[in-house]
């Protein structure tokens, strides 16, 4: 009986290196973009994959999609050849690389702000879906930065393209939205 006990207590103890809970921040997360991130986002509805399938297979929503796209490096030696990495993303997706930080220059937020104002056609009540990757900050700030730019309904999905991956949705090669800037 006692080692009973002593077996249902040890599997009652919390794992080390478990899930942890990640509080709200109250402004943009400014480093270590991919991190565990908060349950929540004032202002914003959490998506998991499932229900943004069902708002991607009824096309009532936008999906933008944040992951950051390296620049060139500038030291390349002359002759290398250059190749951005591919992106496969939700069918549908416009992409806005770069546009998560937490500090952005004032091009790539007209960049963020042209993009939102082509999927929602101007009108800020329209839903949009911010997703990267999962345990991914650039969505988290990105869509904190619609709602404070007067978007009413922010949809932010935590799980990002891993998560749609893992439930096996479709997928796509998409390039970014025209007019990209080419520094952060």
């Amino acid at each position: 009986m006692i080692r009973f006990l002593l077996v249902a207590a040890f599997l009652a103890l919390p794992l080390a290196g478990g899930a942890q809970t990640v509080p709200e921040p109250g402004d943009y997360r400014m480093d270590h973009y991919r991190d565990a991130v908060p349950e929540s986002l004032v202002g914003a509805t959490l998506l998991g994959p499932e229900g943004a399938y069902d708002l991607w297979r009824t096309g009532d929503a936008a999906f933008i999609d944040v992951l950051p796209q390296p620049p060139k490096p500038a030291n390349l030696p002359e002759g290398t050849i250059w190749r951005d990495k591919p992106r496969n993303s939700i069918p549908g997706a416009i992409w806005l690389p770069n546009v998560g930080y937490g500090a952005i220059a004032d091009v790539t937020a007209e960049y963020f702000r042209a993009g939102l104002e082509k999927v929602t056609q101007g009108d800020p009540a329209h839903p949009v879906v911010i997703f990267c990757l999962e345990d991914c900050w650039m969505s988290w700030n990105a869509a904190k930065r619609a709602i404070e730019w007067g978007y009413s309904n922010v949809y932010w999905m935590p799980e990002g393209t891993d998560g749609w991956t893992l439930w096996d949705y479709p997928l796509e090669r998409i390039t970014p939205m025209e007019g990209q800037p080419q520094t952060q």
